[in-house]
């Protein structure tokens, strides 16, 4: 809980930040047939639409698993992300889930604040090579024996893999404030910054003890996040964008198992995150 009071008191100071100020560019009509430029990323009505990749980072989290012949909890669990080898997969169609993505589209619902729904696709892998802290009870006498002394090896993989790889899905829907730092002909930079929440739909990759693994889509808990973001706009709609993200992630109601038995997992962690990539603006003139 201390991760999500922390995150929480982040995102609630970016929210509350959200105070009317002054627009850094106006559109001035100086005549019937003349106007100044109408900046981007800043007038009611606007819009854009963005698609990028991501690296990712997660705080270490306790594990808690539990089913019929088992009740126990991996302490500090190590893990990271797993970003795709650079290639033409980044830009393929068919391969769309294969890199760590984000999508996202935003509305200007007034002068410089837009409203933006997206998709993160990150992925969460456990690193295999860690020893870990263990308290709880197995009935499985075989994999009873592989606890020693409170802690567990779990580099052989025979105990547990545990991956969200398809992937750790946060669908969120936040508020952005953005700010015009730098306009001239053909050229723009925009500051914004904001927070969102959302829900967490992972595709996790879980195999327990042996058991058949889940390996299916599924609503596994709620993320929060604080953002902000640098843009980069040429000719009044082409973006690029660096952005950079920290929020908490509970995951009450991760499958572990096959069909429909009532094993699960579940965790909660803190995780940061950097993206970059491209978008486009519309409605950037009069």
């Amino acid at each position: 809980m201390k991760k999500f009071f922390a995150a929480a008191f982040i995102c609630l100071g970016v929210s509350l930040s959200f105070s009317q100020t002054q627009s850094a560019a106006k559109d001035v009509e100086i005549s019937e047939t003349t106007t100044v430029k109408r900046s981007p990323l800043s007038k009611k009505g606007q819009m854009f639409v963005f698609w990028g990749w991501n690296r990712a980072g997660f705080s270490k989290s306790d594990i808690h698993f539990k089913g019929a012949d088992y009740d126990f909890v991996l302490h500090d669990v190590v893990a990271h992300d797993r970003p795709s080898e650079l290639s033409w997969d980044y830009i393929n169609p068919s391969e769309i889930s294969k890199p760590q993505f984000n999508f996202k589209i935003g509305y200007f619902i007034k002068d410089n604040l837009a409203i933006v729904a997206g998709t993160d696709h990150m992925k969460y892998v456990m690193d295999q090579q860690q020893t870990v802290d263990f308290s709880g009870n197995i009935t499985n006498s075989v994999y009873a024996a592989k606890v020693k002394n409170g802690k567990i090896d779990l580099s052989d993989a025979e105990f547990l893999q545990y991956e969200h790889t398809d992937g750790l899905n946060y669908i969120n829907l936040g508020l952005e404030k953005y700010k015009s730092l730098y306009t001239k002909k053909n050229f723009d930079i925009v500051w914004a910054y904001g927070g969102g929440m959302g829900v967490l739909f992972p595709k996790s990759n879980v195999t327990l003890m042996q058991f058949p693994r889940s390996d299916r889509f599924h609503v596994a808990g709620f993320g929060l996040d604080a953002r902000t973001n640098i843009n980069f706009v040429f000719w009044n709609h082409w973006m690029a964008r660096v952005e950079g993200r920290f929020g908490y992630i509970n995951l009450p109601d991760v499958k572990t198992t096959l069909n429909d038995k009532p094993d699960k997992a579940s965790q909660d962690f803190t995780f940061y995150q950097v993206n970059f990539g491209i978008g486009y603006t519309f409605n950037t003139r009069k």
